[in-house]
């Protein structure tokens, strides 16, 4: 079985469940998705999120449509958590409308980024940012790779103190930045760091995940599928069938039903363009996640690819 049969699979049992007029809809309609407590605090979030970069960055080319309906699929199967990064103002503006909707505006935990050098520059991009977005209050604010850091930090610490932040973080998607990662943390204490770990890029559960979780920092998760790469790495191999035994029938669901037993995670951010997928994505969140053993297992398929 390909990994498209898989996905058509997941889909015909939505179909077959009545439940594909609500596009698709959630699987679990009676659940909740499972969150996760931010650390000191009495808030939750749901451990599945979106990544926005990719359906956002086609908005010029394909409208609106497509990103309404992943957040709509998001929040039907109870997830709310979605990451952005403000690159394209015309985009950026349509999608601001899109996360006003009435549906929308109240449901989704939005975060975004700040990638600019000098005080100014990352001032004039957050308040760029709040006017398309339409949003005074960003829930989370996070440094984008490091940049500017010390620079940046003072800023985003300035927002929260004024309430245009609730939360404020940082963020890296490669190994390179670990260790000024660990410099940083040994001065300061961010509400949320962002981090690349999936069942191919391991690096960060050793070290890094403990260290957040004794250091009471909530996590979210980027490059569950390294931006696409996983899925070509497989190819056309089938899941494992054994994998069945906790709910995972797709090569999406494997790499999350890996990420998602460790105790650091809050959240993981999926990207996609399609309803279909994210409806997939969410449903790793639900029913048995692998043991210990079964996640050695899981690794020792993904090494020998």
């Amino acid at each position: 079985m390909t990994n498209t049969t898989t996905r058509r699979t997941f889909l015909a049992s939505v179909s077959a469940l009545g439940l594909s007029s609500l596009g698709p809809a959630r699987l679990f309609a009676q659940q909740q998705m499972p969150t996760r407590q931010i650390p000191g605090t009495n808030e939750s979030l749901p451990i599945i999120g979106l990544g926005s970069s990719k359906p956002v960055s086609q908005i010029a080319d394909r409208g609106t449509d497509h990103i309404t309906e992943v957040l709509r699929t998001l929040v039907a199967n109870g997830g709310s958590v979605v990451d952005t990064w403000p690159r394209n103002p015309a985009n950026d503006k349509a999608f601001g409308r899109v996360i006003s909707q009435p549906d929308l505006h109240e449901a989704l935990f939005i975060t975004s980024k700040i990638d600019q050098t000098g005080k100014e520059a990352g001032i004039n991009q957050f308040r760029e940012t709040q006017r398309l977005y339409k949003r005074e209050i960003l829930d989370l604010v996070q440094v984008f790779s490091l940049t500017d850091l010390d620079t940046q930090w003072t800023n985003l610490k300035d927002w929260k103190a004024s309430g245009h932040a609730r939360y404020i973080g940082v963020t890296v998607s490669n190994d390179n930045l670990y260790e000024q990662l660990e410099s940083f943390l040994k001065r300061e204490k961010p509400d949320f760091v962002q981090i690349n770990y999936s069942i191919t890029e391991r690096g960060a559960e050793a070290r890094m995940l403990p260290m957040f979780r004794d250091k009471g920092i909530a996590v979210l998760i980027n490059r569950p599928f390294m931006n696409g790469e996983y899925f070509n790495k497989l190819g056309q191999r089938p899941v494992p069938e054994w994998a069945a035994e906790f709910g995972c029938e797709t090569w999406a669901q494997f790499s999350l039903k890996y990420i998602l037993p460790n105790p650091a995670i809050t959240c993981v951010l999926t990207e996609t363009s399609n309803p279909a997928h994210m409806a997939e994505n969410a449903q790793a969140a639900f029913g048995r996640m692998p043991d210990d053993a079964e996640r050695k297992r899981m690794t020792a398929v993904i090494d020998q690819v």
